[in-house]
């Protein structure tokens, strides 16, 4: 039994880990931390409802899952292919390009949740 509580709290490690290298490494994902802290404060500010909330954590977490899996598919290729290959690269775009999906994605979600609230001040 010890070795299973082990195992956990050795993911969850692991995990803490990750998302460290992510918001050290990653100049985007620390800006999606200012934006996620200052649509936190806008969300207090404005006490938005249950499912405002809702919408907002999906979103937040839409980008920084976009932005942990672009990191580790480039990690990953870097790995993999050293140098410049066309389907590294097209791995990689791609990846950014699912970030950049993400982010317009809560851009406009960001304006459907605070835009009318706003606007009503």
């Amino acid at each position: 039994m010890k070795s299973a509580v082990r195992g956990l709290v050795a993911s969850f490690s692991y995990a803490g880990a990750g998302l460290g290298y992510l918001l050290r490494s990653q100049r985007n994902a620390r800006i999606h931390l200012v934006l996620t802290v200052v649509a936190i404060v806008l969300a207090l500010w404005l006490k938005f409802s249950t499912v405002e909330w809702a919408v907002l954590s999906l979103t937040v977490c839409l980008v920084f899952l976009a932005e942990a899996f672009n990191t580790a598919i480039e990690a990953t290729i870097d790995l993999l292919s050293p140098d410049v290959h066309p389907l590294a690269k097209i791995a990689k775009d791609t990846a950014a390009g699912g970030v950049l999906l993400a982010a317009v994605t809560a851009l406009v979600v960001a304006a459907f949740l605070f835009l009318p609230p706003l606007l009503a001040l």
